[in-house]
């Protein structure tokens, strides 16, 4: 296989010269292969880089073949021609073939776009739509097959695509999920996307202790993950033990030491035997106390270094946890009731009516495509809003929402501070306790909100919720795992998955929605 991209000790680091990840060897041809990596690591600034904006700090870099980025904001005042980038070579065919063409039209004229527009319209869905459509009436979804009709036009041998399904329905998510399937190029793709990472051929995990190469897709990738934690926490079991071992050693030597040399300073003071014998006898005792210390010290070091190793490695390894409070709600609790709701924005009717009742621990997704009115049904709720007609009755004053921004943090000041703004009713050391449940402990409580990542911001979130005299017995959430790493999007699962109370969730990724055991769906159609 021809290579397309070559990377050779590839090293990255930020504009101020932190390290990103150090000697990257990678050899990509007609294949896909995926980034991970926790936020920050580097996936974003290696696409950069192989595009000729982002200089390396050590290694080369050898692009051998034409490069495609997908754009994923579109501009709502051009047409669809003007979005693709032909309209000004469509013009000129049909000056030409009017007769009004001049010879500058006949020289840059492209007789083969007609064709290869036709062919990648009908590839991307979009065979029906006329090119004199304004972007701002198009879907969500459409919006994106056209700009991935536009990347196909451009014919490049090499994708970078940069959290390709971010903020999309399900609708764009199939449509980049379709690009990859049918791609006979090369691929690089950063992703938090696990549906999208099955599809590739190869993982390469960016971290700061070293980089990792995993042949297959996600499932493959996890399970080596994983293994790879279960050993490192293994080894760190086996090096504590080793250490106290030592330790333990160590003590009952010096111990051993220290009576012969009582006993021999006891032989002395009776002067029972000659002075000679005496002082040889002490000789060898410094000695062997000498030489066993040393052993001892030397033991001791080498079991703690091992197991500083292990701890080093299970700390980068193993998941942040995040300790949820329980909820004590009854199954036959009514939470929520709506019935025959309809919403609307300005003149444009976004959903309804709407009828559905909520009971107990029930876990809930509202799905639809953009723009249907998830958000807006979740401001219905939580009474921000009311519907045009119809009623939403809710039956439980203990709700709480967490979008994916977290808006409900302030941006100002430190996590501790941010947190008595939400719950002002926290004692000082009510307020620390809240935030080591949510791994932010002693001076980590002090961090600015402002430097927060996106994972942390939302930790910081759940842990002012959480922190309520009584925790919410219904959780709204929004695109949570949006802007979040994949180790962030695990371990909140594993907090939702312990997490007792009612769950109604908009989401777009469906490994999300499995993994928080969403048993019901509801559906908003524009």
């Amino acid at each position: 296989m021809s290579s397309l991209l070559t990377l050779d000790s590839l090293s990255l680091t930020t504009p101020d010269g932190t390290p990103l990840f150090d000697g990257l060897n990678l050899s990509l041809g007609r294949e896909r292969i995926g980034l991970v990596g926790r936020n920050s690591c580097g996936k974003s600034t290696l696409l950069r880089a192989i595009a000729g904006e982002v200089t390396p700090a050590r290694g080369t870099l050898s692009v051998h073949a034409r490069l495609g980025r997908l754009a994923q904001i579109a501009d709502e005042s051009l047409t669809l021609s003007e979005t693709l980038g032909v309209a000004e070579d469509l013009a000129r065919l049909a000056r030409l073939a009017a007769g009004d063409g001049t010879l500058e039209d006949a020289e840059l004229a492209d007789w083969t776009l007609e064709a290869r527009l036709e062919e990648t319209l009908a590839s991307t869905g979009l065979r029906d739509m006329p090119l004199d459509t304004p972007m701002s009436q198009l879907s969500g979804g459409e919006r994106t097959r056209v700009m991935i009709a536009r990347l196909l036009l451009e014919q490049p041998d090499i994708l970078l695509l940069d959290e390709p399904t971010n903020n999309l329905d399900t609708d764009g998510r199939r449509a980049i999920a379709d690009l990859l399937a049918h791609w006979r190029g090369g691929a690089l793709i950063a992703s938090h996307d696990r549906d999208l990472l099955e599809q590739v051929d190869r993982i390469v995990e960016l971290t700061p202790i070293g980089v990792t190469i995993f042949g297959g897709g996600w499932s493959a990738f996890r399970e080596a993950r994983d293994a790879a934690r279960a050993q490192a926490e293994a080894d760190l079991t086996r090096s504590a033990s080793a250490l106290k071992r030592a330790e333990a050693d160590a003590q009952r030597a010096r111990e051993k030491q220290d009576r012969r040399e009582k006993m021999g300073r006891a032989t002395r003071a009776r002067g029972s035997q000659p002075k000679l014998v005496l002082n040889a006898r002490a000789e060898r005792a410094e000695h062997t106390s000498a030489r066993g210390d040393h052993l001892a010290g030397r033991l001791i070091g080498d079991a703690a270094d091992s197991f500083e190793a292990a701890r080093a490695k299970v700390e980068i390894t193993a998941p942040i946890s995040m300790d949820v409070p329980h909820v004590d709600l009854p199954n036959s609790k009514d939470i929520l009731r709506l019935k025959d709701a309809v919403a609307a924005f300005e003149d444009r009717h976004l959903f309804g009516p709407l009828s559905f009742e909520l009971r107990g621990p029930r876990r809930v997704a509202i799905s639809g495509p953009n723009g249907s009115g998830k958000s807006t049904l979740m401001r219905m709720i939580l009474g921000e809003i009311p519907p045009v007609s119809g009623t939403v009755e809710t039956l439980t004053p203990r709700i709480a929402r967490l979008d994916q921004h977290v808006s409900l943090l302030p941006r100002e000041g430190s996590i501790l501070d941010a947190l008595h703004a939400v719950q002002p009713h926290l004692s000082r050391n009510a307020a620390h306790a809240a935030l080591a449940r949510f791994a932010f402990r002693n001076e980590a409580a002090h961090q600015p909100v402002a430097t927060l990542s996106g994972g942390e911001r939302l930790r910081a979130g759940l842990a002012a919720i959480f922190a309520a005299p009584q925790p919410p017995e219904l959780l709204l959430l929004d695109e949570p795992t949006n802007h979040l790493d994949m180790a962030t999007i695990e371990t909140l699962e594993a907090a939702l998955n312990a997490y007792t109370g009612a769950l109604l969730v908009i989401s777009h990724d469906p490994a999300f929605l499995a993994a928080i055991g969403i048993t019901d769906h509801i559906a908003l159609d524009c």
